[in-house]
């Protein structure tokens, strides 16, 4: 399948969505998302729109990747440093994160997608990801300090494990439920003198669960 054109399109209702940063859009056109989803959704794949995965979980809309990898490079010319992934699910955000950072450390707690996202990379020989089976909640603290994490489950809260394996300087991108009792996108930034925490839209995103499976 060449998925070129679609990619293009898709890329391109995602920047009149508002999308800017020029690393993100790039990378949304490098990585093939059709790669990512079952044969049967291949026709769905450049659709802004979630799809199943398998094990109750969903590759997330390209709109809400692309939002949130460019609220991780926001001010960010160059490439971002070390990044986390929590919830690696079919390895698309992955992938997109591996042209945006230098380094990226992707964890995932249920051991049928943490393989199926082995399987779906394996063919894009990339050498700056490393894919992890545990428990993302912990997030992963031989990586840390990263320069930036991301979310892919939303949590009552942000697991203070993440936030103490961020860098000063660095940023985390997550859903969270807000104290009106709706998931929203939480943007904390760890500076020398605290964390500063900003709730942004609401968003939907699989719950956030520790342990492995």
């Amino acid at each position: 399948m060449d998925s070129s054109a679609v990619r293009a399109s898709m890329v391109r209702k995602i920047q009149a969505q508002g999308v800017s940063h020029a690393g993100v859009l790039a990378a949304l056109q490098a990585v093939e998302r059709h790669r990512f989803v079952d044969t049967a959704l291949v026709n769905q794949a450049y659709e802004d729109t979630s799809l199943p995965i398998g094990l109750g979980q969903t590759i997330s809309k390209p709109g809400v990747v692309a939002r949130m990898i460019e609220l991780l490079c926001a001010g960010h010319t160059a490439k971002l440093g070390r990044v986390l992934e929590i919830g690696t699910g079919c390895g698309y955000q992955a992938a997109v994160l591996s042209h945006v950072a230098r380094e990226v450390y992707s964890i995932e707690r249920l051991r049928g997608l943490h393989e199926k996202a082995r399987e779906n990379l394996r063919a894009f020989r990339v050498s700056n990801l490393h894919l992890l089976f545990g428990d993302g909640m912990l997030g992963y603290a031989k990586g840390a300090p990263y320069a930036a994490i991301i979310a892919a489950a939303g949590g009552n809260d942000i697991p203070q494990a993440w936030i103490e394996q961020l860098a000063v300087g660095g940023r985390l991108v997550a859903p969270a439920v807000t104290a009106a009792g709706k998931q929203n996108l939480v943007v904390v930034d760890k500076t020398a003198t605290g964390v500063v925490r900003t709730e942004l839209e609401a968003v939907f995103f699989v719950p956030l669960k520790s342990g492995i499976a």
